[in-house]
């Protein structure tokens, strides 16, 4: 109560204190940072002030056979257990069931705050839970309890609920290793242990090492017989791969089932939790390893045969960035293990992500970009695109940006995250091509020669094999001042955008001939001057005129429509490439 009135006091010359120079202010400072230090916690001289201290301590204590305080951390509330020879008779009760079948947690995973662990939801406020006994068939929990009254710096001890279930089982003597170890073994110590548990300990890492081989050679064996794909050479690496980080792992497994099994001394069992826990997390990481090369081979190789030579960067670079972040990983996760606080680690690598992410905010935009380019394939290698402005052909996609070939033959370079985010146009993976010229014809074109123009024109595309019967259209769409408009609307089969220019060139030269054949022709700018006879054709306007009346009095005007059976007389009847060609027909073109 006292501190507590000596910080109101603190608080209220601070307050007074507040308005008065600089020199005072830092007056104030000093008189705060004495008062802190007036307040600190005092050391407890057994190191009972935090979970893991209070299991140090106990873990010591009886190692250098100091049952008397090894005692002091242990909660005994009982009268009978104020006499020292209780006292050390509890120890030595605790200390054999934790030698016969107790399993305490390494000490790098016990708290080592005043507080204990805040995030068990199972656990009272100011309890740990940080092992288990194992006997009669039943579990005990081991448990320790901040015992300080709630005004007074934490004093952690064994509570006296796990002191009275330790001391309700009944404790077998007989240790399998008590039974096999000779007498001189048993009698010559080494850190508090007999000798022999230290021999043990390395004969039982050997016995693990070989069952773990055993059983990895057998179950190697049985996969091999059953599945038939694991005599593939492929599907073998896979496996031999994965044998040596599972032999880790059941050997430490092994080995701490058999070390429990024969009653190694808790001593030693936790001086060696922490290799254990270090060998296991390195097993697995190991595993985690080999599974980001397997993965980043298989992928790579995928990419290989379908030809996806830009997905290989960031294939590889994603395989480097998952290594990383394995080490890193299993650097904080040994650490932790070793009981190194690694909290402050983790909050800087935090706070160093995000400083580096906002310093590196374009490139892991650009990154990005690349990832969704080679994911999406918008794009590859080989493609005319068009992307703003700009067009051309795609020449490689890299980590950071995209280079295009232009037609005028220069490389344009455009980062990723800028690729990515445009509208992007890909001429490459069109199944047919558009072809919709519009013409604008005399404005003295006839009735009857308009009519003949979009029966003829028509009839080239329903002819024509490259054309595709979508179906196609040819409408009169306009009358201008000084010309009347015609659109045509159609797609043309081809493989890439040479070959649809040539078919392109093809109609246009066809329709030409058609509109001659009509006596009209194409309008000319009204700044030109010329007569009705520079270019209008009286006879052949008369022999239109004539077709027309005489598609008009046999009913066969194939206007508005085509009729389908006309269509189906007319169909592929263009020979392409026309006649005379140095090119001839090509079914693959």
């Amino acid at each position: 109560m006292a501190t507590h009135r000596y910080k109101n006091l603190y608080f209220i010359l601070f307050l007074l204190l507040a308005n008065f120079t600089a020199s005072a202010q830092l007056l104030s400072g000093t008189s705060q940072k004495a008062a802190d230090a007036v307040t600190e916690t005092p050391n407890d001289s057994l190191g009972r002030r935090t979970p893991r201290g209070t299991v140090e301590g106990f873990i010591s204590a009886i190692g250098k056979a100091d049952y008397v305080k090894a005692s002091q951390y242990l909660e005994l509330t009982k009268r009978t257990y104020r006499k020292e020879a209780e006292r050390i008779r509890i120890v030595n009760i605790f200390q054999k069931l934790l030698d016969q079948s107790g399993d305490i947690q390494p000490y790098g995973f016990i708290s080592n705050k005043e507080t204990g662990r805040t995030d068990e939801e199972n656990i009272a406020e100011g309890s740990d839970l940080i092992g288990t006994i194992t006997a009669a068939g039943e579990t005990i929990n081991l448990m320790v309890k901040n015992t300080a009254a709630p005004d007074q710096p934490a004093l952690w001890q064994f509570s006296a609920e796990t002191v009275d279930d330790v001391l309700s089982v009944n404790v077998d003597n007989d240790l399998i290793i008590d039974k096999v170890l000779p007498d001189v073994l048993k009698e010559r110590r080494l850190g508090g242990v007999p000798v022999g548990h230290w021999l043990a300990v390395v004969v039982l890492i050997m016995v693990a090492y070989m069952a773990a081989w055993a059983i990895i050679a057998f179950l190697s064996l049985i996969i091999h017989l059953l599945w038939k794909k694991a005599k593939e050479e492929k599907t073998a690496l896979v496996i031999k791969a994965f044998e040596l980080p599972f032999r880790l792992y059941f050997t430490i497994w092994i080995f701490i089932v058999l070390s429990q099994e024969v009653g190694i001394s808790i001593i030693v069992r936790q001086r060696f939790s922490v290799i254990t826990v270090t060998i296991g997390i390195v097993s697995i990481l190991m595993l985690l390893w080999r599974i980001a090369d397997l993965v980043s081979i298989y992928t790579k190789n995928r990419m290989t045969l379908s030809k996806r030579v830009s997905a290989i960067s960031v294939i590889m670079f994603l395989r480097r960035t998952s290594k990383v972040a394995i080490v890193i990983f299993g650097i904080i996760a040994v650490l932790g293990a070793l009981g190194v606080d690694v909290t402050a680690g983790i909050a800087a690598l935090g706070i160093g992500g995000i400083a580096l992410a906002l310093g590196a905010q374009k490139t892991m935009e650009n990154f990005v970009g690349s990832v969704t380019l080679v994911t999406d394939q918008p794009i590859r290698v080989g493609d005319f695109c068009k992307i703003g402005d700009i067009s051309g052909t795609v020449e490689s996609i890299g980590m950071r940006s995209t280079r295009l070939r232009t037609p005028s033959r220069t490389i344009v370079t455009i980062p990723n995250g800028d690729f990515a985010s445009s509208k992007i146009e890909n001429f490459a993976h069109r199944d047919r091509f558009f072809f919709n010229p519009s013409f604008y014809f005399r404005i003295e074109t006839t009735p009857d020669q308009m009519r003949f123009l979009l029966v003829e024109l028509r009839a080239i595309l329903y002819s024509h094999p490259k054309v595709l019967n979508t179906p196609p259209i040819v409408r009169f769409t306009g009358i201008h001042s000084s010309s009347l408009k015609v659109d045509i609307t159609s797609y043309v089969e081809a493989p890439n955008w040479d070959t649809a220019q040539e078919i392109h060139e093809d109609l246009l030269l066809r329709m030409m001939d058609i509109v001659i054949k009509s006596g009209t022709f194409f309008a000319i700018p009204t700044q030109m001057g010329y007569t009705p006879k520079d270019l209008y054709d009286f006879d052949k306007a008369a022999a239109a005129s004539d077709t027309v009346q005489g598609w008009q009095e046999n009913g066969e005007m194939q206007l508005p429509r085509f009729d389908p059976a006309h269509v189906e007389k007319i169909k592929g009847t263009i020979k392409y490439p026309p006649e005379g060609s140095v090119v001839k027909e090509n079914p693959d073109r």
